[in-house]
């Protein structure tokens, strides 16, 4: 790979630190259920883009839930377009529990407090530093790089990366790959290992709402179609339900490269008797990062049903969140349908489709280049999110997502920890380092 000399200045390390401040301090909590506004963050990204030439568009399927696009012109007119986005809106956070206000933005012995720190207005600050340094020097990269600031990703994506990939699509022409949240940040291993986990493969999202019914009735009478207990079995049997080993090729290439590191015989990950659970037991640390994507979830997370204590209702619902490995789907359906029984039904409250992204590619190759220039010591794997981004949103088009906002963290932040966490920060001189690479993995892409 061609070396060049990098394009951030002092300004823009020192942009990349204030925006993500400023970004905390602007409210674009989502509540779900559409209870949330991005407007005022969209705004603010929208003006930055301005200022330097950079032409923004702000759309919305309703007032509030707005999203910003814009376009940079690359030199390769026949390239392919690359994708680059991440989203305005952030979890609640309650102040109480916070050793700083989780919206103050506060800069403090060189950390950058509040929600989003992490998830995700640092990336969107830092990306927003690369571009606009580009902006003051007159660079252009290879290729057309759409960014995309969206809203809604917290909850379904419907007011954001959905609306726009559905009712905009040509806003992404030509964009073959994406760039977008999680991956590439600091993990210390056992022995000093520096990992860089980037992210090429995303679980699928299955949340699904239960339903049982029954006879209502009074609460000192014998009932045998109590539809809190049919409900209740339900939920436990999901609950203790173990998933099947299912190997991906993200999670295979991550348990190859992970076991080579830690000095072990590099498995045969397809003998008939290969144990994954032994091999993570000596991974350490390391097994953190694959141990949630070798199988399938469902994870009960909410109950309804009654509305007095003598009463017996007549239905209960139970909501769940499914996770799914790419080509499971329809496993993960007919398990389902098997321990929720003949007596609970269940649909998909929200569906989005595992992807996956080759780690052989040249994408993946100039990624793991760029990291590997700013920290040598660092070791580059892939490795499959448990959860999901807007990469679903964006796979239909024809776009093959990455999980790369990258950080070199210091020992001691559990940064996994920190996504919806509490006292969620970042330091400054991580965000100086992702800004660098940035710089160098977008314009070499």
């Amino acid at each position: 790979m061609a070396e060049r000399t990098e394009h951030i200045d002092r300004q823009a390390l020192d942009e990349a630190v204030a925006f993500t401040s400023e970004l905390i301090r602007i409210d674009s909590v989502n509540l779900g259920n559409g209870d949330g506004t991005e407007r005022k963050a969209a705004e603010y990204v929208a003006e930055r883009l301005a200022d330097v030439g950079i032409e923004p568009k702000l759309l919305e399927k309703i007032p509030g839930r707005t999203n910003v696009v814009a376009r940079i012109e690359g030199t390769d007119a026949g390239a392919d377009a690359l994708l680059v986005h991440g989203h305005l809106d952030v979890v609640p956070a309650e102040p109480a529990d916070w050793t700083v206000h989780p919206f103050s933005g506060e800069v403090r012995d060189g950390v950058v407090w509040g929600r989003g720190a992490v998830d995700m207005k640092n990336a969107d600050a830092m990306v927003l530093a690369t571009v606009r340094a580009w902006a003051r020097a007159g660079v252009r990269p290879r290729r057309d790089i759409v960014l995309a600031f969206t809203a809604d990703e917290e909850d379904t994506g419907q007011y954001g990366a959905d609306f726009l990939a559905t009712e905009h699509p040509e806003l992404f022409e030509g964009c073959t790959e994406g760039i977008g949240e999680s991956g590439a940040y600091t993990f210390h291993a056992d022995g000093g290992l520096r990992l860089y986990p980037v992210a090429a493969g995303e679980r699928g999202t299955a949340w699904m709402e239960l339903t049982a019914t029954g006879r209502a009735g009074h609460g000192s009478k014998v009932n045998r179609a109590n539809a809190v207990s049919r409900l209740a079995a339900a939920v436990h049997r999901i609950g203790e339900h173990t998933w099947p080993v299912r190997l991906s090729p993200t999670v295979r290439a991550a348990l190859t490269e992970l076991s080579r590191l830690n000095g072990l015989d590099v498995p045969d990950l397809d003998a008939p008797d290969f144990d994954v659970d032994a091999l993570l037991a000596k991974l350490g640390p390391a097994a953190k990062l694959v141990e949630a994507t070798v199988r399938n979830s469902s994870a009960p997370t909410g109950l309804k049903a009654g509305y007095k204590i003598n009463v017996i209702p007549g239905s209960a619902t139970a909501y769940v969140d499914g996770r799914v490995l790419p080509g499971t789907e329809e496993e993960f359906v007919a398990t389902m349908d098997e321990l929720t029984g003949p007596d609970v039904d269940w649909e998909f409250y929200h569906r989005g489709p595992a992807v996956e992204a080759p780690v052989d590619s040249r994408t993946f190759a100039v990624l793991r280049e760029s990291l590997e220039h700013f920290d040598p010591d660092a070791h580059v794997i892939p490795f499959c999110m448990t959860g999901g981004t807007d990469a679903k949103q964006f796979a239909p088009l024809g776009i093959v997502g990455y999980g790369f906002s990258p950080l070199k963290l210091p020992e001691g932040i559990n940064y996994q920890a920190m996504f919806h966490g509490v006292d969620e920060r970042v330091p400054v001189e991580a965000l100086h380092f992702g800004v660098r690479v940035l710089d160098r993995a977008l314009f070499n892409l």
